[in-house]
């Protein structure tokens, strides 16, 4: 693996290529073009990247004690310090793009960048691990439309639904790792719940995200919104449901939760 590649996983590309893709998609429905959806895109991508090389260089050891052979750190292809300055210079870019975009949504960027960090240190290992997420994601569609010409104010149902989506897909994005992570002594709030508890705090949120879609605009809900929040709740039940009946790891709700996640990022770019 060539350093180049090294480096771009350690960023942890899905998810942060996921949260860009879906901000550029918004971005182009509220009616950004041109020079304005680029300085959108690399906004948030920045924040994207800075979360996840600094994630990365702060975990190094720990994920070398865990044998994270899939961590590029860890395995060596590229070095701590390498991953450690990329996240400097993106924390450091991340207001750039959007300077030329007015100071409202300079701030609001700035401050999504703030509360990702936070997550890496120090509120990773503590009770309040979820808060980062709430913030951060609740602020992130706020940039997209606070970015618009004259900058409008955002509505609150849109930071809301954004902050339910970001703290589902904390419970479930830590799911995968809880054993790794307890046994190098990572105590965030998915972990002191536990497996069950996390999978059911996942599902809760993200239905409360598609509610919050679906009933949050302007108008009666669409037949599209009413669709997605039954189908919500149809794959949430086979999912717990699944999990209860399997031996051994129960995944089924975890891969519920996914595909809710993936209706409501949906839902968030037609909204």
């Amino acid at each position: 693996m060539s350093r180049a590649l090294a480096l771009l996983r350690a960023s942890h590309p899905e998810p942060g290529g996921a949260v860009t893709l879906a901000m550029a998609l918004l971005a182009v429905g509220v009616g950004h073009r041109g020079w304005r959806l680029v300085a959108v895109i690399l906004a948030v991508a920045a924040t994207q990247l800075a979360v996840g090389w600094v994630n990365d260089w702060l975990d190094a050891d720990r994920d070398l004690r865990a044998g994270r052979r899939d961590k590029p750190v860890a395995s060596g292809a590229v070095s701590r310090r390498t991953v450690g300055v990329s996240g400097l210079i993106a924390a450091l870019a991340i207001p750039l793009p959007a300077l030329a975009l007015g100071a409202a949504p300079t701030v609001v960027i700035s401050l999504v960048g703030v509360f990702a960090l936070l997550y890496d240190w120090p509120l990773k290992s503590t009770a309040f691990s979820v808060v980062p997420y709430l913030v951060a994601f609740g602020l992130l569609p706020a940039f997209v439309v606070v970015s618009l010409p004259g900058n409008p104010a955002p509505p609150a149902w849109l930071v809301l639904a954004g902050a339910l989506l970001g703290g589902g897909a904390h419970f479930a994005n830590v799911l995968p790792d809880l054993a790794d992570d307890a046994a190098t002594g990572v105590r965030g709030l998915p972990h002191r719940i536990g497996e069950r508890g996390s999978q059911v705090a996942a599902a809760v949120l993200l239905l409360a995200a598609t509610l919050t879609l679906v009933f949050g605009p302007p108008g009666p809900p669409s037949w599209s919104g009413w669709a997605a929040a039954a189908a919500s709740v149809v794959v949430l039940l086979l999912g717990a449901y699944g999990s209860k009946r399997a031996r051994g790891r129960p995944v089924a709700l975890f891969r519920a939760v996914m595909v809710v996640a993936l209706m409501d990022v949906v839902l968030l770019v037609l909204s």
